[in-house]
């Protein structure tokens, strides 16, 4: 057997929306894609613009400061020069001092880095464990002005400015072992500049010497923690460098041994680039909507509108066959056959159910018809047995009431061939069975009715009561050896009051909820109680599944048999 394959069902229009917004879509990504290649290389290109421009210019910056550092320098070796004493220089020395706030101190070192004059801006320490302003190695390698790297000034009590050392050799006769002449400048005003330079949102600047040592970096906390590193960069040149993640760009400090290397990360261009892309997608998304709409507005009218209007008349006649389906007019041929075929379709469907319809309630007719004949001979059959039991005891007076009881009782039960009778006949006739029975069984068992008030007019199948009181009779009561008691009771549904509930009491042997459940499917026995199981398929044939027979019982305590139907009155009458 070949398995069913199972679609997503979706509507025309969806369908041909769904393929332009596709078509259009992979355009877009066509063009974005193209559009990103050159997008990418613009950007890469004006961030190694900029990374040049902000790294050139903080190189001048620099180079201008030390260049001005280099006159004032100057200025100092020449007025130790033109000094006609110790004192005049120091003087000297001490104006410049007060003058320029970027020099921390002035000092003149002999060439084993004793201090042959000094003025600073505090008062000088009376000894210095080490003098990190003095470096014997890079004074005498210079052949004009020696620069150091940045460090903390040690000569002035309670100061420790970061500070840059600019020395020269000095030709000052002034001092017999005078070699160099030396300033120390405060480095803030370089670190300030540098600190502010900015290369796109993270990017930044920082100085190394030419062997690729770190003179001043913004983030010097960081380096000094190991919480982050920078590449060696001693080996490359002049210029713009790509890596993986940055761009470096490499700018010399004039004739200098110092750098400035910009960096600028490639992550920032990845997320410019795909913000660009991410405008571009919304444009064309908004665009292909725009273009979906009006397809689908001209879809609607053209397509969607007739084919809803077969689907809404198709589900309207599913719900009501009376419905008629009449032919659409509209532009498309194929929908126009399909609504021809339709019409058609439908109305042999009608046909066909009326057809069904008739055949149907002949056939429950028939069904019912036989579950009556199944009721009569039954119960003929224990009724007369009763009445021969009292014949035969000679008493011939209670039979004869039996046989007046038993001709109600057909009288009743034929009701001129109508399966519905009134409440009020079925307990007549139900009280002329116990009739018949309280006289086989003097003395064995009493009952009692109780019936609430204005149900009496409402229609139920005839003989519903009787097969229920015969079982309770032969089942229960006559198996037990104690006073039985019959009670029947017709009340209104609890949980609806749209139906009836019959319910006939005993207090006989009962039934476990097996014997319960096998009594509804007995198959037809002279002794088997087939006339529960008879009343309960009536009642489902009449009037549907959810109505019947229910049972409720307990061992050695009783049953309780309850038939329910929906309240039908005369004028209400149906025939199935």
């Amino acid at each position: 057997m070949k398995k069913k394959c199972r679609f997503v069902r979706v509507g025309i229009s969806a369908v041909t929306v769904v393929s332009i917004i596709v078509a259009a879509f992979l355009a877009a990504t066509v063009c974005i894609a193209l559009f990103s290649s050159f997008l990418s290389e613009s950007l890469l290109s004006s961030a190694k613009s900029a990374a040049e421009s902000a790294t050139a210019q903080t190189a001048i910056a620099i180079n201008n400061y030390l260049d001005l550092a280099e006159e004032k320098l100057q200025s100092l070796e020449k007025a130790a020069v033109a000094a006609k004493d110790t004192a005049e220089f120091s003087e000297s020395l001490r104006a410049m001092n007060e003058m320029q706030s970027d020099i921390c101190a002035i000092a003149m070192y002999s060439k084993d880095g004793k201090i042959l004059s000094y003025t600073g801006s505090g008062t000088r320490k009376k000894s210095v464990y080490a003098d990190l302003s003095f470096n014997r190695e890079l004074f005498s390698n210079s052949n004009s002005y020696a620069i150091s790297a940045p460090h903390v000034e040690t000569l002035n009590a309670g100061e420790y400015p970061w500070v840059i050392t600019v020395a020269m050799k000095t030709e000052s006769k002034l001092f017999k072992e005078a070699a160099y002449l030396a300033v120390d400048f405060r480095f803030s005003e370089i670190a300030r500049y540098v600190d502010k330079i900015n290369i796109g949102r993270r990017g930044y600047c920082y100085i190394t010497d030419s062997n690729g040592n770190i003179i001043y970096h913004p983030q010097q906390q960081l380096l000094f923690s190991k919480l982050k590193s920078e590449p060696d960069t001693s080996a490359l040149s002049s210029g713009v460098h790509e890596t993986r993640d940055a761009l470096r760009a490499i700018q010399p400090v004039g004739g200098r041994r110092w750098r400035v290397i910009g960096v600028s990360f490639t992550d920032e261009l990845r997320a410019e680039r795909m913000r660009r892309i991410l405008i571009g997608v919304a444009f064309s998304a908004v665009g292909t909507a725009a273009i979906s709409a009006l397809i689908l507005l001209w879809l609607n009218k053209a397509v969607t509108k007739p084919v809803k209007k077969l689907i809404h008349d198709i589900e309207k006649f599913e719900n009501d066959t009376d419905f008629e389906c009449y032919e659409l007019s509209t532009p498309v041929t194929e929908i126009g056959d399909i609504s021809v075929s339709v019409s058609h379709m439908t109305e042999r469907i009608r046909e066909l159910l009326t057809k069904i319809h008739r055949e149907e309630k002949a056939l429950r007719k028939t069904e019912l018809r036989a579950l009556q004949a199944q009721i009569n001979p039954h119960f003929l059959y224990n009724t007369l047995d009763s009445i021969q039991w009292m014949c035969e005891a000679d008493n011939c007076a209670d039979a004869s009431k039996m046989v007046v009881a038993l001709a109600r009782l057909f009288r009743i039960s034929i009701s001129r061939g109508h399966e519905l009778i009134t409440v009020r006949d079925e307990l007549q006739h139900a009280k002329c069975y116990l009739i018949i029975q309280s006289y086989r069984y003097r003395d064995r068992f009493t009952y009692r009715f109780e019936i609430e008030e204005g149900l009496e007019q409402y229609l139920c199948n005839k003989i519903t009561a009787q097969p229920l009181i015969e079982n309770a009779i032969y089942h229960g009561i006559d198996r037990t050896e104690r006073e039985g008691l019959i009670t029947v009771t017709v009340k209104t549904c609890p949980d609806d009051d749209g139906d009836i509930l019959l319910s006939v009491a005993d207090n006989g042997v009962g039934m476990t909820k097996e014997q319960c459940e096998q009594i509804l499917k007995k198959e037809r026995s002279d002794s088997g109680g087939i006339g529960v199981k008879n009343v309960n398929d009536r009642l489902k044939i009449y009037f549907g599944e959810k109505y019947g027979l229910f049972i409720d019982s307990t061992p050695d305590v009783g049953t309780t048999v309850t038939a329910r139907w929906p309240k039908i009155t005369k004028e209400e009458q149906y025939e199935i």
